[in-house]
C-alpha cells in the first residue's frame, strides 16, 4: 500500500502525481486534461514541499511512485459547528426542518451542554476531521448568553492543545437583535478577548430567515460597528431558508461598501438567492462582487433542511448561486456545516464527501476546472491562511495522498485508503468509534 512506502525519515519525491489546477499557483491551464489535473513531480525535504516539477524530473529509483495518483493539499473546513455536534443520539430533529432543528438545539444546550460535554463532542469532530486529512476548521459557537461563555472557553482550550494539528477558528453565532444594547457589546468583547471572528444570524431571536424586519438595517450597522471597534473579521449565516423576503445579503454587501468595511467578510448559505428574480439575483450578485465578500456554501445540510414537509417530495436543491458568484469573481467554498445534530443527522467531518456530494447537488463537474479549491485553497484564503489549501514551494508537506487518478475515480468512492501526511510523514491515526460518547449523550 502507498502508505507502506513513504519515508519515515529523510527527504523523498512523490513521483508522477496528478494534481488540480485549483491547488497550483499560476497553472498553465492549457496542460491540464479535461478534468483540470496536471502531473508533477513533488519534492519534500524537511517537511515542506521543496519542489513542483514536471512528471519525470524525479528519478525512479528511491522515490514515491504515485503512479497518476492524486495530491491535495490538507482540507480547510470553513464552516462547522463543533459545539453542538453528535447531539443527535440523545436530541434528534423530530420534523428534520430548520424550525425543529433550532428547538432541538434550544432544548439541548439548556439542559446539557456543561464543559466537558462540549469538549467531548468538539474534540471527537476534530479527531474525525484529522483521520480524513482537515488541517483547518472555523467552528461557529453558540453565542446566545455571553455571561456563560461555555463553548469559548472549551475552544480556547483546544485550539492550544491542537495546535500544530488542526489550526482552530471560531466565530459567534446568534440572533442579530441579540448584537442590540450590552448584549451586544459583551459578545463582541468575548470574540475579541478570544481571538475569534464576529458571527451572526440574519434573523431575529426565536424567528427563521424570512421577511427582513423593519430595523433590519439599523441592526446591521450596530453589528458591524462592534466590528469596526474592535478590528474583527465577519462570518454570517445568511438568507437560510426559501423564503423569497430573505434578502440580507444584498444589503450586507452594501453595508460593506457604503462603511468602507475593510476586514475579511464571509457569508454562508444564502439559500434563497436562487428562488429570487433574475434581476435581483444579478444585482445581489453584482454587490457581493463590489463588497468583495466570499460565499460559503453548505449543500449536504442545506438539501437536508430546507422545502422539508411531510409525504412532500421536496422540489429545490436549497443551495445558492455558486456558479454565477464564481463567474461574477465571488470566492465561493464548500464546507461540512453540522455533524450529527439537529441540523444535519450524518457527516464524519469528512471534506472529500463534502466536496463529492457538492460535485453532484451544485454540479461542479463537466468541467470540474479549479473547482476542488472550494474544499481547500478558497477557505483558506477566506480565512487568511497563506500556507493552507495550495501545493507550493516552501509550503508544508501536509498533504491527502489518493490512489485515484481522475476525478470519477476519486468522487465514485469513500476513498479510505487515503493517506494523510503532515510535514511529510503519514499520519496513523484510526477514527474514534461513535461508541465513545455514549457515557456523555447518555444513550
Amino acid at each position: 500500500m502507498l502508505r507502506d512506502v513513504i519515508p519515515a525519515t529523510g527527504d523523498y519525491w512523490l513521483r508522477d502525481a496528478r494534481v488540480s489546477i485549483g491547488f497550483l499557483d499560476a497553472p498553465d491551464a492549457a496542460e491540464a486534461d479535461r478534468e483540470g489535473l496536471v502531473r508533477r513531480d513533488l519534492r519534500i525535504e524537511g517537511g515542506r514541499i521543496a519542489a513542483v516539477e514536471p512528471a519525470g524530473t524525479a528519478p525512479e529509483e528511491g522515490a514515491v511512485p504515485m503512479r497518476g495518483g492524486q495530491v491535495w493539499p490538507g482540507f480547510v473546513d470553513g464552516h462547522k459547528h463543533l459545539d453542538k455536534g453528535h447531539i443527535w443520539p440523545r436530541m434528534p430533529n423530530a420534523t428534520g426542518d430548520f424550525a425543529g432543528a433550532m428547538n432541538a438545539v434550544m432544548s439541548d444546550r439548556g439542559a446539557k451542554w456543561s464543559a466537558e460535554d462540549i469538549r467531548a463532542r468538539f474534540e471527537f469532530g476534530l479527531r474525525c476531521a484529522e483521520h480524513h486529512g482537515t488541517v483547518a476548521v472555523r467552528t461557529h459557537l453558540e453565542t446566545y448568553n455571553p455571561e456563560n461563555p461555555t463553548s469559548w472557553r472549551v475552544f480556547r482550550a483546544l485550539r492550544d492543545e491542537w495546535a500544530g494539528r488542526i489550526e482552530i477558528q471560531a466565530s459567534s453565532i446568534a440572533p442579530l437583535d441579540r448584537f442590540l444594547g450590552e448584549s451586544g457589546e459583551a459578545i463582541a468583547d468575548l470574540v475579541a478577548e478570544s481571538g475569534g471572528v464576529l458571527g451572526m444570524v440574519t434573523r431575529l431571536q426565536g424567528g427563521v430567515h424570512d421577511e427582513l424586519p423593519a430595523d433590519f438595517q439599523p441592526m446591521l450597522d450596530r453589528f458591524f460597528s462592534l466590528a469596526e471597534a474592535r478590528g474583527l473579521e465577519l462570518d454570517l449565516h445568511v438568507d437560510e431558508s426559501g423564503e423569497t423576503g430573505a434578502r440580507a445579503l444584498r444589503e450586507i454587501a452594501r453595508t460593506i461598501v457604503r462603511r468602507g468595511f475593510r476586514r475579511p467578510v464571509q457569508c454562508g448559505h444564502c439559500c434563497s438567492l436562487s428562488i429570487m428574480p433574475e434581476a435581483y439575483q444579478h444585482e445581489t450578485i453584482a454587490a457581493c462582487a463590489d463588497a468583495g465578500l466570499s460565499v460559503i456554501v453548505l449543500p449536504m445540510c442545506n438539501m437536508y433542511l430546507q422545502d422539508r414537509a411531510p409525504g412532500r417530495t421536496p422540489r429545490w436543491r436549497g443551495v445558492t448561486l455558486v456558479h454565477e458568484l464564481r463567474a461574477a469573481g465571488v470566492r465561493v467554498s464548500v464546507a461540512s456545516d453540522n455533524c450529527r445534530d439537529p441540523f444535519y443527522a450524518y457527516g464524519d467531518h469528512d471534506m472529500l464527501e463534502v466536496f463529492r456530494e457538492s460535485a453532484r447537488i451544485l454540479q461542479l463537474d463537466h468541467p470540474f476546472a479549479d473547482w476542488p479549491a472550494a474544499a481547500a485553497r478558497f477557505p483558506a484564503e477566506a480565512m487568511g491562511l497563506p500556507e493552507r489549501g495550495r501545493i507550493a514551494p516552501g509550503l508544508p508537506a501536509d498533504l491527502v495522498l489518493f490512489g485515484a487518478r481522475g476525478m470519477t475515480e476519486l468522487l465514485s468512492r469513500p476513498q479510505s485508503d487515503r493517506v494523510v501526511l503532515r510535514r511529510g510523514r503519514v499520519v496513523r491515526t484510526a477514527l474514534p468509534d461513535w461508541r465513545e460518547l455514549d457515557a456523555v449523550l447518555g444513550v
